[in-house]
């Protein structure tokens, strides 16, 4: 009886070639989104994360309490090659958003998929809201979802041609990915359940290559891990904070209705088609597990909850398996129908209605029902007015006072803000007990005349911690802008009780 290896380099010997690579349309399609990217990326302002990162950038480590070191690492990059140009910030970004359209394209072909395919694939998720949305924006989620695409991709060439060697590569990937964000363990853990399951890609698991594969990840990931270890594991307060806010039974029943929403209502039964063609279709039987996997990580965030995007790194396979399935559809019927080409137009009319609300195209007047969708529009508006008011508080004061100050606000984007639109003082005297901003504390002086921005240390509390507190303002974006910002109080507190360094540990507050 012949052995597993050599039944399987039969099969891959017999199996057709893969058809045709789409380059051009794949590029074609790729440089459109990012050439509307980069054509918005200037407007409006940075998101409070975006602020964050660049700050963290001057702190470059291999952790931070909410996140890997990569996206701080690139934020510093784009800082170093482009100054404080926001665009320049974007560029990264939207590249990834570009290069995630081109691997849909090459997934389609993994499947089976012709040209025109792969360019439905890349082109409905090129239109998809959350695509348009981090691709807008310098952020872990940005990355993590080409990072899922990559290893997806990986697995779905491992799982159509058993070439156990793969699992190198996929560690490789998972390495870099978890050097961004955690959240592809959870990938991991979905796609060896989905296989465990499968009698046929079981097999696959019993390689050597395996264990070398994990090797490669966890040598990438250990250095963070260090970081997390050495710091008290803070990213475990982060993620109890996260399941407070997004977790529970409401957030958990929710979230199997917004995979509906989230992608783009009107594609949505393009990739349904591809979960169902994954699941049931003879032709799609060697990559059934990654639909089991899919279905792991929905069943999991229904039972404790999660943002709605959590799974987005499973449909750039979805909606190629979709697309595949159109393209068999249709040549069963003898190319009768409507060609795939044809449905490019409706795909970008379908994206065109969504943009509006996940891009800063409107005027600024518009926020307040842009925010109502999507939150993240008000979070990238008006930082150098709130900034400004900060710093006039700050010259308000008589000139010894002035000199002496320092400032502790209550978020990461507050001290990010001060930092980008502060000059020297900003950078250099502005501190936050949010996250990782802790750690760059304390405040240096005898906390003599200390601005307090924001309300998370209220005027109760501030009063405990000074001997003088006066409310010197409110934050206000002067569009009636209802964001996380609008309406907090700057206050002016004098003669710090005891020293920086026995109240700083007082000031952390770990959020998500």
């Amino acid at each position: 009886m012949p052995d597993v290896t050599t039944t399987r380099r039969a099969v891959r010997a017999a199996s057709p070639p893969r058809p045709p690579l789409a380059v051009g349309g794949l590029l074609g399609v790729a440089a459109v989104l990012v050439a509307l990217l980069l054509a918005v990326a200037g407007r409006y302002g940075y998101h409070r994360d975006e602020l964050y990162f660049l700050a963290a950038s001057r702190h470059l480590a291999w952790g931070y309490v909410d996140q890997p070191p990569l996206t701080p690492a690139l934020a510093g990059l784009a800082r170093l090659l482009f100054g404080d140009w926001l665009p320049g910030l974007r560029l990264l970004p939207a590249i990834a958003a570009g290069t995630l359209v081109v691997v849909t394209g090459l997934l389609a072909r993994e499947l089976g998929g012709g040209r025109a395919a792969q360019l439905l694939a890349a082109a409905c998720v090129a239109g998809s809201g959350v695509t348009l949305a981090t691709g807008h924006l310098h952020s872990t989620t940005t990355y993590d979802v080409l990072a899922w695409a990559v290893g997806l991709l990986l697995v779905v060439r491992l799982l159509g041609t058993g070439d156990r060697r793969l699992w190198l590569p996929v560690g490789l990937v998972a390495g870099v990915g978890l050097l961004n964000k955690a959240s592809v363990v959870q990938l991991a853990g979905a796609v060896l359940l989905g296989m465990l399951a499968d009698r046929q890609a079981r097999r696959l698991l019993a390689s050597r290559w395996l264990p070398a594969g994990a090797a490669v990840a966890l040598l990438l990931w250990a250095p963070y891990l260090a970081w997390q270890a050495g710091h008290g594991w803070p990213q475990l307060e982060v993620f109890a904070d996260l399941r407070a806010e997004d977790g529970g039974l409401g957030a958990g029943l929710a979230f199997p209705p917004f995979q509906l929403l989230m992608t783009n209502p009107l594609l949505t039964p393009l990739w349904v088609a591809g979960l169902l063609a994954l699941l049931r279709a003879g032709w799609a039987r060697p990559w059934r597990p990654l639909a089991v996997a899919y279905l792991v990580v929905v069943g999991f965030y229904t039972v404790v909850g999660g943002k709605p995007y959590y799974a987005f790194g499973f449909y750039p396979l979805l909606f190629a398996g979709g697309a595949v399935w159109l393209a068999r559809r249709r040549e069963r019927r003898g190319a009768g129908g409507l060609p795939l080409r044809r449905l490019l137009p409706a795909v970008a009319a379908a994206a065109a209605l969504t943009v509006p609300l996940l891009l800063p195209v409107l005027p600024p007047s518009t926020l307040d029902v842009v925010t109502a969708v999507y939150e993240d529009a008000g979070e990238t508006f008006a930082w150098p007015t709130y900034a400004a008011q900060v710093l006039a508080v700050r010259d308000g004061l008589p000139p010894d006072e002035r000199a002496a100050a320092v400032a502790v606000t209550g978020n990461y984007g507050e001290a990010g803000a001060l930092a980008r639109y502060g000059g020297a003082w900003g950078r250099d005297a502005v501190f936050s007990g949010h996250n990782s901003a802790w750690w760059w504390g304390p405040p240096r002086g005898d906390g003599r005349v200390v601005i307090v921005v924001g309300g998370a240390q209220g005027g109760e509390l501030l009063r405990q911690r000074f001997r003088s507190v006066t409310m010197a303002a409110r934050l206000d974006n002067g569009q009636g802008v209802d964001n996380e910002e609008q309406g907090q109080p700057i206050w002016v507190c004098r003669d710090l009780v005891g020293t920086w360094a026995d109240t700083w540990r007082g000031w952390r507050h770990y959020s998500g």
